[in-house]
């Protein structure tokens, strides 16, 4: 078993651009840190606007070269990634859990399907098709094919270090896209020792840069402009994904924007309450609540809220609280220390306008980034907690009366990610697909996340899908071609 130590020193500390592992031209550093201790870990490149900008002249090189390479080859590519992937599964996992601090049991999960994206499209690299056949009028022949959008930039989030990671390069690089993709500075390392897996697989030099930086502004700022870029993909908050659009708009980049999620998670008088509460557990506190899929609003039937909120009190006070790689233990840290306050801001503004505390509540005093796994009750209509992404282990439960007061209540909001839903009532199951407006759903599930599956939202929650057949698409232009009718 390797140490924490040994890995460390595996994870290369350069900028990857063109195939080769290089110093920053800004002189600065980025010290990275474990959010359950607070101690730096790792110091790497802090990457200026220059290295942005031969971050993508090295994309730009290698575009039509990777775009002419044969689909077999790029997805052949990714197999060997896949299977590398797995060997150094523990590798991986451990070092999501000294950046990021999700517990290693849920880090493993997490490598299994983030690998699931370097399958799933090697798999779907054979598989870009066209079509062809007459047009109405019998005057000529239609020709329809899809090419690679061209030179990508990818903007990764901190709290899927590497399943983001493949979730947006897998499908660029099966499609014939070259990119650079610019991880989080809170959780850059996976990323790069991800990269570097993929250069043992045999991908070519400037098919994929990787460029850090704490200057995120001012780096992407150029790049986005830069009318070689042909695809912008981001994962964030709503309001930072804005900025990017209007950004984008003066190239007329092609875009996907997975942005912020408020998902209600609805129980009805029906509903099979083991199962809706091993539901909650999955949909709230996976990845210690830090997730966009992740629950944020309990919308609990009156007849079956307080049992409900009883059951999940009495599972949450059983969870175990510390470092990710202790054992048993099921909540690490926040990420940082200013989402250990957020969080408690909002569970107080709760409580200030009604709400109850049945468990937690409270900031740990401890070191890292601690707040306790909490469950409130009562909460009232226009709490923050019920507006605003949560980002935390806090499970928030408010009452309905009946279907159109549940759906009312669930689409609420500007966001639509996804939604979750408990009943066996199976038209009223049927209805809810179409009435809650999020562009996913789990219905008597928790957890609705699949590489085969295409992940995104619709209002505030974004543009575009990842994952599916429709995550190669983003890739890909529409070319349409009309020759004269052989025949006539």
């Amino acid at each position: 078993m390797i140490t924490e130590s040994e890995l460390l020193a595996k994870v290369p500390a350069g900028l990857y651009i063109g195939g080769e592992w290089v110093e920053s031209t800004s002189g600065r550093s980025i010290h990275v840190q474990d959010p359950a201790t607070g101690a730096v870990i790792k110091t790497i490149a802090d990457a200026s606007v220059e290295d942005g900008t031969r971050a993508l002249d090295a994309a730009v090189a290698a575009q039509d070269y990777w775009a002419a390479t044969p689909p077999r080859v790029r997805g052949e590519i990714l197999r060997r990634a896949f299977d590398l992937l797995q060997e150094r599964a523990d590798e991986f996992a451990l070092l999501m859990t000294l950046e990021m601090g999700k517990p290693l049991a849920e880090a493993r999960g997490e490598v299994a399907y983030g690998g699931e994206f370097l399958r799933w499209f090697g798999e779907e690299a054979v598989r870009i098709t066209g079509r062809y056949g007459s047009n109405p009028e019998g005057t000529g022949r239609m020709i329809v094919t899809h090419l690679p959008v061209g030179p990508s930039f990818l903007i990764t989030p901190w709290n899927f270090p590497l399943a983001m990671a493949t979730r947006k390069i897998a499908p660029a690089i099966a499609a014939g896209c070259t990119s650079v993709i610019k991880p989080a500075e809170l959780t850059p390392l996976t990323t790069l020792y991800f990269v570097k897996l993929l250069g043992d697989a045999g991908l070519p030099k400037g098919v994929v840069n990787v460029i850090t930086t704490s200057t995120s502004r001012d780096v992407s700022g150029p790049i986005i402009a830069d009318p070689r870029l042909r695809k912008l993909s981001f994962t964030g908050s709503t309001g930072v994904g804005q900025q990017l659009m209007k950004q984008a708009s003066e190239n007329v980049l092609r875009t996907s924007m997975e942005l912020g999620g408020n998902a209600p998670f609805l129980v009805f008088e029906d509903a099979d309450l083991d199962k809706a509460v091993e539901g909650a557990m999955l949909a709230k506190f996976r990845n210690i609540g830090q997730a966009c899929t992740a629950a944020n609003r309990f919308i609990v039937h009156e007849s079956v809220a307080e049992e409900f909120a009883r059951r999940v009190t009495e599972r949450v006070k059983g969870m175990r609280v510390g470092r990710g790689t202790d054992d048993g233990v099921t909540i690490g840290p926040l990420i940082n220390d200013a989402a250990v306050s957020k969080a408690d801001e909002l569970v107080q503004d709760a409580v200030s306008r009604g709400a109850t505390v049945l468990t937690g509540g409270t900031v740990l005093d401890r070191d890292g980034s601690f707040y306790a796994p909490t469950v409130v009750s009562g909460v009232v209509a226009g709490s923050d907690i019920l507006r605003e992404e949560i980002f935390g282990p806090v499970l928030s439960i408010i009452t309905f009366t009946d279907e159109a007061d549940a759906v009312a209540k669930a689409n609420d909001t500007e966001y639509g990610l996804v939604s979750y839903a408990f009943t066996q009532d199976l038209a009223r199951g049927q209805r809810l697909i179409e009435s809650l407006q999020t562009g996913m759903m789990g219905l008597n599930v928790g957890v609705v996340s699949n590489a085969a599956a295409p992940f995104g939202g619709v209002k505030q929650s974004g543009v575009g899908r990842e994952g599916g057949f429709e995550g190669i698409h983003e890739y890909l232009e529409t070319k349409y071609v009309l020759t004269p009718n052989p025949f006539a």
